[in-house]
């Protein structure tokens, strides 16, 4: 290969990595056209992982001219679901300040996510008053489902507070219910002990009321 064939296929490579550097955060996201808007929705940290923090992320432009939504104000929010569980509705904020820092657009709700699995995220509300109501769920073709941090941990495995809190409502349920057992097992016990002390007393009654009639019948 010629000199100048090589350099070529050289700057050709270095160009492709740097799209797919530059595309990776939005193929991890979903995108979809809402009225006038276009968004891109996934988690801000991806992979996400039980018990870190991270946000709902939402790329916002305009659909026809590509260009950032800067201003959008707190008119739309977000309500994140997983399985029955709904969270109460966050505020999406800005996450950049136009000439200093951030990418414009790019707006964030904050939360942990504490359980590994797939997560929904409903925006509700309105841009410049346009009325907005989309779903976007995690999941292979979309974005990053949330995963256990144990597949990343080194060199110990150390359990989440998600884990560990199961753990303790499964120890205290066992517990209550060991406790439970015993409360009507020593009830039983105690009900056994006040029935042999009823016969104990009338054996001698009976044996006091017989004795009685014995005097009377040697007094006779």
């Amino acid at each position: 290969m010629s000199r100048p064939l090589a350099r070529a296929a050289v700057l050709v490579a270095l160009a492709i990595g740097m799209v797919a550097v530059l595309c990776g955060p939005a193929l991890a996201h979903q995108e979809r056209k809402v009225g006038r808007y276009h968004f891109a929705v996934g988690f801000g940290d991806e992979p996400a992982y039980a018990g870190l923090k991270n946000s709902v992320q939402l790329f916002l432009s305009d659909e026809k001219t590509g260009k950032p939504i800067n201003d959008l104000g707190p008119t739309l929010q977000v309500q994140v679901s997983y399985q029955s569980q709904k969270m109460a509705p966050i505020t999406m904020e800005p996450d950049f300040e136009i000439g200093e820092s951030g990418t414009p657009g790019d707006y964030r709700g904050w939360f942990i996510p504490t359980r590994p699995g797939v997560y929904s995220f409903h925006f509700a509300g309105s841009i410049h008053g346009h009325k907005v109501s989309e779903i976007f769920k995690s999941g292979p073709k979309t974005f990053s489902d949330v995963t256990d941090p144990q597949s990343v941990e080194f060199p110990a495995k150390d359990p989440t507070a998600g884990q560990l809190n199961d753990l303790l409502n499964r120890e205290t349920s066992r517990l209550n219910a060991d406790i439970t057992t015993a409360r009507s097992n020593a009830s039983d016990q105690a009900a056994s002990n006040r029935n042999l002390t009823l016969v104990a007393l009338t054996l001698a009654v009976i044996a006091l009321i017989v004795g009685a009639l014995g005097m009377r019948r040697k007094a006779r």
